[in-house]
């Protein structure tokens, strides 16, 4: 899953629960802290692969269960000791989101074994076929998106994939454009 299609699954699952537990849309702390969370596992294990060659795939430390499920916990733990419960909230469903989204990946990919990618270090994924850099990453799954798009049917597709996104981002905007709404009020003085 692309950065974005992390973040898009991980706002949908916490501005929905969110509002059905609270009947009210989410902060912009909580978004802010909620993107962080869904963030986190490639920005720890795609540099240790990727950039330093420290694991033979991204999928290493920081998606392994092992280590998601004790790291949420605490999270937690000193949200409520902190009174910031929601944002430990909302960082623990963004983490634990984007392990829920690589499974389901894996899933629609077909893979033999979808669980693999969060076992780590009772599994360990095999190497790249080849020598991967973060430059060269960066570029394939940029290329390959856009090759995509080079198809007679490249409307279809794009209409395939944006659907989805266009979808969260109106939740977003019927959430009442957390983090944006308070820059501009930051800015703007309203």
């Amino acid at each position: 899953m692309m950065p974005w299609g992390h973040a898009a699954f991980g706002y949908t699952l916490y501005s929905l629960g969110h509002r059905v537990w609270t009947r009210a849309p989410p902060s912009a702390q909580a978004v802010l802290a909620l993107l962080f969370g869904t963030q986190l596992p490639d920005l720890v294990d795609k540099p240790l692969s990727w950039g330093l060659h420290l694991f033979p795939q991204g999928y290493s430390v920081a998606h392994s269960v092992f280590v998601a499920i004790p790291v949420g916990l605490l999270v937690l733990a000193l949200g409520v000791y902190k009174n910031r419960a929601t944002l430990g909230a909302a960082f623990v469903v963004g983490y634990w989101s984007h392990l829920v989204g690589d499974i389901l990946m894996a899933m629609m990919e077909h893979q033999r074994s979808p669980f693999d990618r969060v076992l780590w270090p009772v599994v360990t994924l095999p190497p790249y076929g080849h020598e991967v850099s973060l430059l060269d990453r960066a570029f394939h799954i940029i290329g390959t998106f856009f090759h995509s798009l080079s198809t007679e049917k490249q409307l279809l597709i794009l209409g395939i994939y944006l659907a989805p996104y266009f979808l969260v981002f109106l939740l977003w905007v019927v959430d009442g454009a957390p983090v944006v709404a308070e820059l501009k009020r930051a800015v703007v003085g309203r």
